[in-house]
């Protein structure tokens, strides 16, 4: 793919506030001060709102020329329907590329977030370059998506991706589907630290669920604690059950992972690598790559308006 210059808005939607930014080529020109989700009544209030911040940055950059918006749940790519928020209350089956398309006058793409997180690492973060990448967001739960050949692969549903939702163990936790050993049950930021609490208790250490956080438990591993260490060989474990089998499937390039676990850095990364590596053929192992994410709280708003001005540049059907 090749960049025409072309100057798009991001829109990151998250649970608590909505970020805007402008950007050209991969690069950042702006930010404009986030919406406060809370503060909105409904979908139409709030869409309201990025109309008129989209608004106020098209004075400043007139070559403005689309918008992408990416959301914290399920979406009809296609439609640029919002089917479910399931943080943010009244955000159920809402037509958001319609409507903000028409009150701005500007073309929109509305994608999942996680899917903007690795579109934004495979056209200008640490995937750049590669055909085949797998991305994975670790916070409160475990988004992922997926670029195939390079293309962002959404699957029939615009569903494909859901990384958090596979089982890695068959009559496991359940999970919020249903489905049994959910990989967000085990890997996600309160999952972890509920595990950690239960690791120090049974070697008759008290540890309040607060001071576990994968933060604390990577500063602890850091400054030489061998049960903060342990719980970190077990989270790699459980990510690597996962990602051994994607890359079964899908033989991809790299694994770009971002989120809080992934600051953690060689804790996790050097016994994830072993994990992954133990559980694969050479014909998989030997040119695939572990990344921690290039881009940090910037990936949704680039990922975006990447995917914004990609849609563009894409040939017409």
């Amino acid at each position: 793919m090749q960049d025409n210059a072309i100057t798009s808005v991001g829109i990151d939607f998250g649970g608590t506030s909505v970020k805007l930014g402008v950007c050209r080529g991969g690069d950042l020109l702006i930010t404009d001060e986030p919406l406060p989700t809370a503060n909105y009544s409904g979908p139409a209030a709030l869409i309201g709102a990025m109309a008129e911040r989209v608004a106020k940055l098209k004075t400043q950059f007139p070559d403005i020329a689309a918008i992408g918006v990416g959301v914290p749940g399920l979406v009809d790519f296609d439609h640029g329907f919002v089917h479910e928020l399931t943080n943010v209350p009244g955000w159920k089956h809402v037509p958001l590329k319609a409507i903000l398309g028409e009150k701005t006058g500007l073309p929109v793409v509305v994608d999942n977030d996680a899917n903007a997180m690795t579109y934004a690492e495979f056209r200008y973060g640490a995937a750049r370059g590669l055909r085949n990448v797998v991305g994975l967001t670790m916070g409160t739960g475990i988004g992922g998506g997926m670029v195939l050949d390079g293309r962002m692969y959404r699957g029939s549903g615009c569903a494909a991706g859901e990384i958090g939702q596979m089982s890695i163990h068959f009559d496991g936790r359940p999970g919020h589907y249903g489905n049994l050993g959910a990989l967000e049950k085990y890997t996600g930021n309160s999952q972890i630290a509920e595990h950690a609490v239960k690791r120090y208790a049974e070697a008759c250490v008290e540890k309040e669920i607060e001071e576990c956080t994968p933060k604390k438990i990577a500063d602890a591993a850091q400054a030489g604690d061998d049960i903060a260490r342990q719980i970190w060989g077990e989270v790699a474990d459980w990510l690597g059950t996962a990602l051994s089998s994607i890359a079964w499937l899908l033989n991809p390039d790299a694994f770009v992972i971002g989120g809080g676990v992934a600051q953690a850095g060689d804790l996790i990364f050097r016994p994830l690598n072993q994990k992954v590596q133990s559980m694969l053929s050479t014909v998989v192992w030997e040119r695939l790559q572990i990344l921690p994410a290039h881009f940090s709280n910037e990936a949704g708003i680039i990922g975006n308006a990447a995917l914004a001005a990609d849609a563009l540049n894409a040939p017409q059907a």
